[in-house]
């Protein structure tokens, strides 16, 4: 297979900033871009690493990551003379990283396909450090032969790749794995009042969840590293809890399928958001949590 060269990152935020200083570890022809040029300006000064628009990168690039907030973003990039569309190479991969509403990305994918662009979504999971140490997990959609294709490029980051089907899959994969991640948060949340009401130390029962089979990500870190440390610092806000529940439930209603505990997950980050905290730390949602509790919708 012909070798894909150069390879673009647009986004360069908590992922996207991350994924760039890998990818130019490894590679000298990386292009990158932000809308914000105190950020692109700044991740520019690290090894290998060019500024480049993204109507020029689409032009000069085999390959393109974008890791920007949503959809949203992707279309508006997409769109008008200077746009993607009317600017891109042939034969074009683009990788969207996002956490999405899979309807709206398969939309996109077909316009894509439409102008010979060939679309892959790729939801993440691992942060910054699963990029920065190889080991990221990959949900993908979309071509078999375009993921065999890429795979040299994907390896530079990631440790884990599963092709879940079509377009969409691999980011409707990501929304259910973070509803069932925040539901699992919010119950070790209250298991932990429910132990300092019965005057058992939450660190004990996080002890005893560590070596028995209530253990998750939430006792694993979540409460160790971002809790019980009182550093409050899960460095994710309530908002991608609210987005990512909301779209899973979305999601689920569409089908006509029920998820009750996700409901409820998402009716407690309601009255957290109807508190002022759309834009806190989740972590903190444990301070807060008998607050939250006593919420009216």
């Amino acid at each position: 297979m012909p070798k894909i060269k150069p390879v673009g990152v647009v986004g360069l935020g908590r992922m996207g900033g991350p994924l760039a200083i890998r990818l130019g570890s490894k590679r000298s022809d990386i292009y990158i871009w932000d809308i914000d040029p105190d950020i692109r300006n700044e991740i520019s000064k690290k090894k290998n690493l060019t500024v480049v628009e993204p109507n020029d990168m689409s032009q000069k690039c085999s390959m393109i990551f974008f890791v920007v907030p949503s959809s949203k973003e992707i279309k508006k990039l997409f769109n008008g003379k200077s746009g993607i569309l009317k600017n891109r190479k042939k034969g074009l991969i683009i990788f969207d990283l996002t956490t999405s509403d899979p309807t709206q990305t398969i939309k996109l994918a077909q316009k894509a396909s439409e102008n010979n662009i060939f679309y892959m979504d790729a939801a993440m999971s691992g942060g910054p450090s699963g990029i920065e140490q190889g080991k990221l997990t990959l949900m993908i959609g979309g071509d078999k032969e375009i993921l065999k294709k890429s795979k040299n490029i994907l390896s530079l980051f990631t440790d884990n790749i599963f092709h879940l089907g079509d377009v969409g899959s691999g980011q409707t994969m990501k929304l259910i794995h973070n509803m069932v991640l925040h539901t699992m948060f919010l119950a070790t949340c209250e298991g932990a009042r429910l132990a300092e009401k019965m005057g058992i130390s939450v660190k004990n029962m996080i002890d005893v969840f560590n070596v028995s089979t209530a253990f998750s990500y939430a006792s694993k870190h979540r409460f160790p590293n971002n809790i019980l440390s009182g550093k409050w610092n899960a460095l994710a806000r309530i908002y991608n809890m609210d987005k990512d529940v909301g779209l899973a439930i979305k999601l689920a209603r569409k089908n006509k399928f029920k998820v009750e505990l996700g409901e409820k997950t998402l009716e407690f980050i309601h009255k957290a958001v109807s508190r002022g905290m759309i834009e806190k730390d989740l972590s903190l949602l444990y301070r807060d949590f008998d607050d939250i509790q006593k919420m009216k919708i």
